[in-house]
């Protein structure tokens, strides 16, 4: 199966059931709103409930062109920094990345592959031939790269530079915020322990966290070269799960998406 098809058969029922969610719990919401003003007793809660069948028909009423579909998923990929994938999508799917610079993606993704890997001092580099000033301009993004490189000096078990480079390096951060200070004791406490990954804060540890910095610079740099940080399908994920949230809110009872990956409806 080519890359496409895979593509389009991973995408298109999670695209279809988030865009049908959204819409029908706006219609959901806009109905309620309606019912509860001509309610004689207004704080009354309201506990409509859709079903499935209802919900179902919403679904097969939002029809995503193959087109849609396919600016839906290299928006997804180039912003991502999926390179090599969205060009081969582009080229199986027969679409010109006229609009896309290629080269400024390759930068964005070394320096996600740096982070990713460890590698902050040459992820800062990295940044700062990119983007001069972006550092400069943001002490949260300059002080999250700098708390990840004193994370790997611990994970490295390289004791006596983590305290030198916290020394150096953070100190004045947590002087100025007390968010940031919270954040490096955090980090400092891992010294503490014999296994730091099964501690309290062993979340710092984890990979997720290298991507969680990784996420935040690649935003910053889209932002910084005047492109959207976050992908059309982010957005209409964020979306769905905000009109769920509203009509939880209302205490209506529907077939709620809980798993964007694969699009499924449970029962309500």
């Amino acid at each position: 199966m080519s890359l496409s098809s895979q593509m389009h058969a991973h995408f298109a029922q999670p695209l279809q059931a988030a865009a049908a969610a959204a819409v029908a719990a706006a219609m959901a919401v806009s109905n309620s709103s309606a019912s509860s003003t001509s309610d004689n007793h207004p704080l009354t809660p309201i506990h409509h409930t859709v079903t499935k069948t209802e919900w179902m028909e919403s679904i097969e009423q939002q029809h995503i062109e193959r087109a849609t579909l396919n600016r839906l998923i290299i928006n997804y990929l180039v912003t991502e920094g999926f390179k090599e994938a969205a060009e081969k999508f582009a080229q199986e799917a027969g679409i010109q990345l006229t609009n896309v610079d290629l080269t400024s993606l390759g930068e964005r993704i070394r320096i996600r592959e740096a982070i990713e890997s460890g590698n902050i001092h040459d992820a800062i580099n990295l940044i700062n031939l990119k983007a001069p000033e972006l550092l400069d301009q943001s002490r949260q993004l300059t002080f999250h790269l700098k708390q990840q490189q004193l994370i790997e000096l611990i994970r490295g078990n390289l004791i006596d530079e983590a305290l030198n480079y916290a020394q150096i390096h953070l100190a004045e951060f947590a002087e100025e915020d007390v968010k940031m200070r919270q954040e490096l004791e955090k980090t400092m406490a891992l010294l503490i322990f014999d296994k730091a990954l099964e501690s309290p804060y062993g979340y710092l540890m984890q990979l997720s966290h290298r991507q969680q910095v990784a996420n935040e610079i690649n935003s910053a740099l889209l932002i910084y070269q005047n492109d959207e940080s976050e992908s059309d399908l982010s957005v209409l994920v964020r979306m769905a799960h905000y009109m769920q949230d509203k009509l939880d809110q209302k205490s209506l009872r529907y077939p709620k998406m809980n798993d964007i990956s694969s699009g499924r409806l449970e029962d309500p």
